[in-house]
């Protein structure tokens, strides 16, 4: 077994495993712990800054991501996406939000670091997971040029690939060759992409599970303040 096998055939497993049945697992034993853990009392202006432009970019980057390598090559060609126009799409809307998630990562990084209050509460695993999610973003966004280059060619098949791989990954039948003409740029950021999922039991991401969408559509509330009457 050679070393592109071990990473992008079996770790994806791995990853996913963990993500997931190590998730089940911390809410079962350390519900106490299943929190974003917010520290917007030690520091309000920058946390809001930062964590709206942190979170309208994952939540982007993710849906792009998941639509264009998920959602299966035929079908952006049965409703007329040609493999250019979706490479241009992919190219456009992974800088625009990529630049908007680092920004606010950014931001939020150099509070966690050089706040004083925020610094002396915060975990180890607080500064590593945002350390290692700004770093794949960071890669992720040199992916940019080389993707542009090959637009610029008229080739696509980088972006077939990638989205080949990881439908034949979810199909349980791990087609590895798939990546074989694949710049290592992209595989840096699989690999550092599957880490997050790996290490999102052991973090303050598992409150991504426990995200409050219902609130959105519960009934509307009509909230009257006191009258006292004065005599």
């Amino acid at each position: 077994m050679n070393l592109s096998n071990l990473l992008f055939g079996i770790y994806p497993y791995i990853a996913l495993t963990t993500f997931i049945v190590g998730s089940v697992i911390r809410f079962d034993r350390e519900q106490y712990t299943w929190k974003a853990d917010s520290s917007q009392l030690f520091e309000k202006e920058q946390l809001q800054k930062g964590s709206i432009l942190f979170h309208v970019g994952v939540l982007a980057l993710f849906m792009g991501h998941f639509a264009g390598l998920v959602i299966p090559h035929t079908w952006f060609l049965a409703i007329g996406v040609s493999d250019m126009m979706h490479q241009v799409v992919a190219i456009s809307a992974g800088a625009a939000f990529g630049s908007v998630c680092m920004m606010g990562g950014v931001i939020l990084w150099k509070r966690r670091m050089y706040h004083p209050r925020v610094r002396a509460n915060s975990r180890f695993m607080d500064i590593f997971i945002l350390d290692w999610i700004l770093v794949t973003l960071a890669v992720g966004l040199l992916t940019i040029p080389v993707s542009i280059y090959h637009a610029f060619n008229g080739d696509a098949s980088v972006m077939i690939a990638l989205a080949e791989w990881v439908q034949s990954m979810l199909s349980f039948n791990s087609q590895v060759e798939y990546l074989s003409g694949v710049g290592l740029i992209y595989k840096l950021h699989l690999f550092l992409g599957m880490s997050v999922f790996f290490l999102f039991p052991f973090s303050r991401l598992v409150h991504v599970w426990s995200m409050p969408l219902g609130y959105m559509f519960r009934p509307y509330q009509i909230v009257r303040t006191k009258f006292v009457k004065q005599r």
